[in-house]
């Protein structure tokens, strides 16, 4: 579920030797999971707080325990420590936190909700912007609609072909093509 590079673990290890009780872990949790406003991260978990439906990562030393809802936006979840002169710095990647992820034979439909939400989305959102689906054609073709940044924002051709169209169709064969169907007149950009 969770990949725990060893020099995080030893982070952690470091980190827990210092509690009083021997047998405090970690807790790795999604505040609001599966929204555009997720965010994870790591706390200390002692004894007592430890859910009856929690899952229970063992590692050398210490237990990650993870709560029943955010166990699923952790899948493919990884989390690493880089030494640095001045200390150091954890980092935790997870991938699924703003979309649960979905099976590879899912309908295409929730394939292409996933990946807007999960890698498209994510990188129009430093611009300001985001992309919702509001159609996938019988034809194949994924309709879709700017907001914020992106509307009105004279790159949004070339983010559509692309970016968006080129990881679409490099991940769901079923899709063919995309179009924006985004008014982009009415919309003010202040990025651009």
């Amino acid at each position: 579920m969770i990949n725990v590079s060893e020099a995080a673990q030893e982070h952690f290890r470091r980190l827990l030797a210092g509690q009083e009780d021997a047998d405090t872990g970690i807790r790795v949790f999604v505040v609001n999971p599966g929204t555009a406003h997720a965010e994870c991260g790591v706390s200390y978990c002692p004894p007592d707080a430890v859910e009856d439906n929690d899952t229970e990562l063992k590692f050398d030393g210490f237990s990650a325990f993870i709560d029943e809802e955010s166990a699923p936006y952790l899948e493919d979840a990884e989390i690493n420590y880089q030494k640095e002169a001045t200390g150091g710095q954890l980092t935790l990647k997870a991938p699924n936190a703003k979309a649960r992820k979905v099976a590879d034979d899912a309908p295409a439909v929730d394939r292409i909700r996933y990946y807007l939400e999960a890698e498209i989305n994510p990188e129009l959102a430093n611009h300001g912007g985001q992309v919702t689906l509001t159609e996938f054609t019988d034809d194949g073709i994924v309709v879709l609609q700017f907001g914020g940044g992106c509307q009105g924002c004279g790159m949004a051709d070339v983010t559509l072909k692309e970016g968006i169209e080129k990881t679409l169709k490099e991940r769901i064969p079923e899709v063919k093509g995309v179009k924006d169907v985004t008014e982009h007149a009415a919309g003010e950009n202040p990025y651009y």
